[in-house]
């Protein structure tokens, strides 16, 4: 049995496979990410999940091969990594996992632990690839400088032209009575003290609001639009980046894959991206996700034994989608404020 974590901001996703590849148990949990709701709320999450997943298939500890836990905020800094590594060791033995950031899952899931990119543009945004035994990763900075492409970025730029709109510094398109109706808004400026009293904590909420500008691009907003294409521009500079740390040939077309709720938009973020792609003559081929990352760390947790499924089992994977994990086309309620 090969236990896989992906955890997240909104949910972390437990996913059991065996040895055949097939899906013996899920299980999905709370928030995973610790300066949300804490190292020892992340402890919780982990025990809950790893038991009710064990509880579902009907094993004990000692049945599970081995454990892939991949985390958010994992790597970025080394005092809280030692920490989160520890967790897991009150339902599993030190030497039955290891962890790492939740980019691994995505990569590991959409592009099925082959070399090439995986981007990932959900509340945040991060790049993950490998190449010819190396690995390497961009962004993730969080969102105070960086994140650039993700739902909470969207979202700030989606306030910066609503207030832009509001005082007359543009022309109001239809993002700024969607704004104005979302929040109840009598005048525009009462959305500076919605905003600037939320609690620091509150990323997955304040991403939240990119679903209206998502809403004005679609009903032909420029200023969505364009905030969209830049998106596109900032997630295509992190697979820029990530060949040249990994030292790909430039006319070697690597895969290029990604996940979160960003691209769930479809074509409005999809083709900006690929033409930003293009543009930078970057040799990619641009791939849609093979498998969930719950599944993807679950293949990634096999593969830190050694072990490889085939195409075919890949593709009975593909087939054969497990209920009770939230996928990468599904997302979580939106959250008003």
């Amino acid at each position: 049995m090969y236990l896989g974590v992906d955890g997240g901001g909104t949910k972390t996703a437990f996913l059991l496979l065996n040895d055949k590849g097939q899906v013996a148990a899920t299980y999905t949990g709370g928030s995973s990410y610790y300066p949300e709701v804490t190292m020892e709320g992340v402890g919780e999450v982990i025990r809950e999940g790893v038991e009710a997943v064990m509880a579902k298939a009907k094993i004990s500890v000692e049945t599970i091969t081995y454990a892939f836990f991949g985390l958010p905020a994992y790597g970025e800094d080394s005092i809280e990594d030692s920490r989160l590594e520890i967790l897991p060791s009150t339902v599993l033995n030190l030497s039955q996992y290891t962890c790492g950031n939740d980019m691994v899952c995505s990569w590991a899931g959409s592009l099925a632990c082959v070399d090439g990119i995986s981007v990932v543009a959900g509340t945040g945004s991060i790049g993950y690839g490998e190449y010819l035994g190396l690995n390497a990763r961009a962004g993730g900075w969080g969102d105070l400088f960086g994140d650039e492409g993700s739902a909470y970025w969207i979202a700030r730029e989606g306030l910066t032209a609503f207030s832009r709109m509001s005082d007359g510094r543009s022309p109001k398109g239809a993002l700024y009575p969607l704004f104005m109706q979302h929040f109840k808004l009598r005048d525009a400026i009462d959305l500076a003290g919605k905003i600037n009293n939320l609690p620091a904590k509150e990323r997955s909420t304040v991403a939240q609001i990119s679903k209206l500008v998502t809403a004005a691009a679609l009903a032909g907003d420029n200023e969505a639009i364009i905030i969209y294409k830049r998106a596109a521009d900032e997630l295509a500079e992190l697979v820029t980046a990530i060949r040249q740390t990994l030292k790909v040939p430039r006319d070697l077309k690597l895969p290029v894959s990604y996940t979160g709720g960003v691209f769930n938009t479809g074509k409005l973020i999809l083709e900006p991206f690929r033409a930003a792609l293009a543009h930078a003559n970057l040799a990619s081929d641009l791939k849609a996700p093979l498998l969930e990352p719950a599944v993807g760390a679950a293949l990634y947790a096999a593969r830190c034994k050694g072990i490889r499924f085939s195409d075919e089992v890949i593709h009975e994977m593909r087939e054969t989608k497990p209920a009770g994990v939230l996928g990468f086309n599904e997302s979580s309620p939106a959250k008003s404020l």
